[in-house]
């Protein structure tokens, strides 16, 4: 488990924050391709032009599982 993510019920979640727009809208298009690549696709949003924040969830298991731990950890691996 990692302590960054917070947990909620079934979902895990995280929000970054960037030093501008372009820096966050970067990393959210990173995110997305880790998505395709993992076929596990997160909840995104971005806010506030520089705040991103992500929710997981293994939707078929109404539940948080390994796949969303990992697929957290590969985006930690991002910042």
């Amino acid at each position: 488990m990692n302590k960054n993510w917070n947990r909620l019920d079934d979902k895990i979640s995280r929000t970054f924050i960037f030093k501008d727009f372009n820096e966050a809208l970067n990393f959210l298009n990173q995110v997305g391709d880790l998505a395709e690549k993992n076929n596990h696709h997160p909840d995104l949003q971005l806010f506030d032009y520089k705040k991103v924040k992500i929710t997981l969830t293994t939707h078929s298991e109404n539940k948080v599982t390994e796949k969303d731990w990992g697929l957290a950890s590969e985006i930690d691996s991002l910042i």
